[in-house]
């Protein structure tokens, strides 16, 4: 499917994975995170398998026309996952018991008007960013950095695709090498010392780890334009240069101040991050 961006859409602060495919226009959506908002089933995954003999039992087209594409699972790889589109989804919740379904319906249709709106003016897309953002109790402060953070993350991985990087598990390589050199720790890793599961781990960094993060981007951004880089090793040694800046700025940092600059604040003690970062005022 050409064109396709991987995306987390909010229903009620829960994630629900999502990929808008350009070439037809349309969303596709992870069945097992509809299923775990529709039935509140401690096990969604198993929800949909005794569903999907059920439905194949009986000869549903909704069985026959479930498509697999690759989404980022909990611990940050890309795995294949079944999704549904508008349509498809419509039908599975005919077929899922649950209070949700109105609801459900109308965020269905919101998400649909709002990608081709956001394709006409891309500045709607951040402004619905930051609203979230607040809604979910983020200062002011930290959502500056974090929509910061998404423009020099795409800088970058534009780079990557012009040094001819594969989304997918190329684009998590490079992004677990950075990561690794500068925190000392793996995406997956990094995320386990802050207690996260499926979270986004910039969604639940501080104010100084996200710049810390940013700082190697850029600087491998940079570097990759000055080298010009070509396939995976080439970029591999130039994230790692990048990476590698951020470093020696993370153990400056932590000399001058002598305290380590990763923390295990993640979104859940978003009041502490607000007032550690923000001076102590609460900037929502």
């Amino acid at each position: 499917m050409g064109g396709s961006k991987n995306k987390i859409k909010l229903f009620e602060e829960r994630q629900v994975r999502a990929v808008w495919d350009e070439a037809v226009e349309k969303w596709w959506f992870s069945v097992v995170d509809i299923i775990a908002i529709l039935t509140d089933s401690d096990s969604p995954r198993r929800y949909w398998s005794d569903l999907k003999r059920k439905l194949k039992a009986e000869g549903s087209q909704l069985y026959e026309n479930i498509v697999q594409l690759k989404m980022e699972a909990a611990d940050g790889k890309m795995y294949l996952t079944d999704v549904a589109d508008t349509e498809q989804v419509l039908r599975l919740i005919q077929s899922v018991p649950s209070k949700k379904a109105e609801p459900f319906k109308l965020w269905l249709a919101r998400v649909g008007r709002e990608r081709i709106d956001e394709t006409v003016d891309p500045e709607l897309s951040i402004d619905r960013a930051v609203q979230n953002y607040r809604r979910l109790g983020y200062s002011e402060n930290w959502i500056n950095q974090r929509i910061k953070s998404i423009e020099v993350r795409k800088a970058l991985t534009d780079e990557w695709d012009n040094s001819g990087v594969q989304e997918g598990e190329e684009y998590a390589a490079l992004t677990d090498l950075m990561s690794k050199t500068w925190s000392g720790m793996t995406t997956r890793e990094y995320k386990k010392y802050k207690g996260l599961k499926k979270e986004n781990l910039r969604d639940n960094m501080t104010n100084t780890e996200l710049v810390l993060n940013m700082f190697a981007e850029v600087a491998a951004t940079e570097i990759s334009i000055a080298r010009q880089p070509n396939g995976f090793a080439e970029s591999a040694k130039v994230a790692k240069a990048g990476a590698n800046t951020a470093k020696a700025a993370r153990e400056l940092l932590e000399k001058e101040t002598g305290k380590s600059a990763i923390s295990r604040l993640n979104a859940r003690n978003t009041r502490k991050i607000a007032r550690k970062e923000d001076g102590g005022r609460d900037q929502r």
